[in-house]
């Protein structure tokens, strides 16, 4: 049988050979006790294996990330994407932008944004077509949270960062 365990460093550990019920460690560990087919871990193994590679040869670490939440007036959403597509079509650095529209909430839309750099989404601001856009889009905005800067790894369709 092989299980795994979790440590507090949310670390997932594979261990095998022991009863479920009796962990033998005096550490801060989760046990999750699983049994599963030695082919079939294996194989996923690999498979994962095989995804990292691929995955490496379109890592960007200086990428830049952020996910925004847009509350735009009733009935002026279609209005701010329209905005949102003027400004953001061709902006140096932006590797991906992403328009979506809340699935329970008509007012709300969310915009996920990939950058080759920090700096070249500062840079964007200063863009002919996104600083006519701005007072634009602040007219129908009721509210915008930044939710989360990240830092984007790898991303089907994004191309490795400069």
């Amino acid at each position: 049988m092989y299980s795994w365990l979790l440590d507090a460093g949310r670390t997932l550990r594979l261990r095998s050979g022991q009863a479920a019920s009796t962990p033998t460690h005096q550490f801060p560990y989760i046990f999750i006790g699983m049994p599963i087919d030695r082919r079939k871990f294996l194989e996923s193994l690999g498979a994962l294996a095989l995804v990292s590679a691929l995955a490496g040869a379109e890592e960007g670490k200086d990428m830049w990330g952020m996910i925004g939440k847009m509350t735009v007036l009733p009935g002026k959403r279609d209005e701010m994407i329209a905005v949102l597509k003027s400004s953001a079509a061709k902006m140096p650095g932006c590797l991906s932008y992403v328009v979506a529209n809340d699935a329970a909430d008509e007012n709300v839309m969310w915009v996920t944004e990939v950058w080759d750099s920090q700096a070249s989404h500062d840079a964007s601001l200063s863009l002919p077509a996104v600083k006519e856009a701005i007072p634009r889009g602040k007219a129908l905005v009721v509210n915008f949270e930044r939710v989360a800067v990240t830092i984007p790894v790898w991303g089907v369709g994004l191309r490795q960062a400069h």
